[in-house]
């Protein structure tokens, strides 16, 4: 059984004056117990807006999210009941409070999970020393307050962490070690892990399952080692050509063409279709459904 179940999710933003923008356009997807999926695509397809519905953060306009066989609803004004799921921000300075130390923070997942442990204990288990709880978030490099806002996510316990582009605001050399800790944490927790990201390189490191996600929709999803030897979607394929290799021969990645179109005016047909290099007049007219592989050239037999 799915500890997360995505299914035909739709939300939509609105803005007086403005179109609506439909920034996840009907995705499927479903993570387990023990498993690390890693959502990618490029910038704008809807990656984060997704996660923040998972999280309650977001409302629902269509389709699903089920937490545990549970429906998972929008967060209110109320005081949000422990539900389980946990999500890593961006911006690591941004999600931590300024002004209040960083084992107090951590302490306050620790109250609400029943968690007997002290704040310096997760501080420990994320690679930093003990001694840190007393300082304010100010005091500590990008990489040192990720993983401050990893130890204060995993106090609550969850079931489902959810990282979202949890690294890109890290140093290269950060980012796999960051990558890496919270794959290792979720693991030996049973919790299962939904990483966002848009550095396929890093992703492969980590997951279990690939989920490529283009303009609200998620078009491959397959198992990790699958997807990077065999890539099936002409836009996953892209996104693999573009990632440098240091073959010692000076070859520059492949550059894919055009930007993700405008989500409140998005094309017809395949919504890939004008950037894909394997394009037909099918795509043009009609937009592939099925599959692991959303890709009119892959259509069942």
């Amino acid at each position: 059984m799915s500890l997360l179940t995505i299914d035909e999710l739709a939300v939509e933003h609105r803005s007086p004056g403005r179109p609506v923008v439909r920034a996840v356009a009907g995705a499927s997807l479903t993570v387990r117990a023990g498993e690390v999926v890693g959502l990618v695509g490029e910038s704008g397809c809807g990656k984060s807006t997704l996660a923040r519905a998972v999280c309650g953060l977001n409302p629902i306009t269509e389709g699903s999210i089920t937490f545990e066989g549970q429906p998972v609803t929008p967060l209110g004004l109320r005081r949000r009941r422990l539900t389980g799921i946990q999500m890593v921000f961006q911006d690591p300075y941004a999600s931590l409070n300024p002004r209040r130390k960083v084992g107090d923070q951590i302490a306050d997942g620790l109250r609400v999970s029943g968690d007997r442990a002290r704040p310096a204990d997760l501080l420990e288990r994320v690679g930093l020393p003990r001694e840190f709880a007393d300082r304010h978030p100010h005091e500590f490099s990008g990489g040192q307050r990720q993983r401050i806002a990893i130890a204060r996510a995993l106090a609550a316990k969850p079931r489902l962490l959810i990282g979202d582009e949890p690294i890109s605001a890290l140093d290269a050399s950060a980012q796999a070690q960051v990558a890496t800790l919270m794959r290792d944490l979720a693991v030996d927790s049973g919790a299962g892990l939904l990483f966002i990201s848009h550095d396929l390189s890093v992703v492969r490191l980590i997951a279990d399952r690939i989920a490529v996600m283009y303009l609200g929709k998620i078009v491959e999803v397959g198992d990790t080692a699958e997807v990077w030897d065999d890539p099936k979607h002409p836009y996953t394929q892209a996104l693999l050509g573009a990632i440098p290799k240091p073959d010692g021969a000076g070859t520059l990645p492949a550059e894919l063409a055009g930007d993700v179109p405008d989500p409140a005016n998005p094309p017809g047909g395949c919504r890939f279709h004008p950037r894909c290099p394997l394009v037909m007049d099918r795509c043009r007219d009609s937009e592939p459904e099925f599959g692991p592989v959303a890709c009119w050239l892959h259509e069942p037999k």
